[in-house]
């Protein structure tokens, strides 16, 4: 009786082995090349917004459709935290001859308010351009939505339904160097 067992476990396993662990391989595969290629979009489209210092519909429409290429679907979370400096007050209100560097923050909802403002379908008008200045920052982070073949692989043999969808999370950022508007 035990042997008949043994030969099924190990038909079953044969065809774990050489049937389903090369498509989910090649499904890892299919992830990291999309990683690849969502982190080198992302670099391009905050290096572009970096150097030039300011974000058009256009720009930003390229950047969604490289993302998109992959087949995965993202949520794109940009961040501008625009420079400020203030004077520094005493108590009584005395100018104490300081400024203190702060920080203002701009998100996804003031950035797209700003590139794509209802009734306004003409994407070369000038009101549409997104401007940061010199010494602000600017950060994008990319995190895939949808759950990819390789976690639905990774579910099936691994019996891990509470794996996170998050396979491709890219953030990147850095100064605004220059003002080219």
């Amino acid at each position: 009786m035990s042997n008949p067992l043994i030969k099924i476990f190990a038909a079953f396993i044969a065809i774990l082995l050489m049937g389903i662990w090369p498509i989910y391989t090649a499904f890892s595969s299919q992830d990291s090349n999309s990683q690849i290629i969502v982190l080198n979009t992302v670099t391009r489209f905050v290096d572009s917004v970096r150097d030039k210092g300011y974000i058009t519909p256009r720009m930003f429409q390229e950047f969604e459709d490289q993302l998109y290429l992959t087949g995965n679907t993202y949520d794109i979370q940009m961040e501008h935290l625009h420079k400020r400096y203030d004077p520094v007050y005493n108590d009584d209100g005395t100018f104490q001859n300081d400024f203190k560097v702060n920080y203002e923050g701009y998100y996804n909802t003031q950035i797209n308010a700003r590139l794509f403002p209802h009734g306004n379908d003409n994407p070369d008008d000038p009101g549409r351009i997104y401007r940061l200045t010199s010494g602000d920052f600017f950060n994008v982070q990319v995190k895939n939505t949808n759950r990819t073949m390789a976690t639905l692989m990774s579910d099936f043999l691994f019996n891990a339904v509470q794996a996170p969808n998050e396979k491709i999370v890219i953030p990147y950022g850095g100064m605004v160097l220059n003002e080219d508007y």
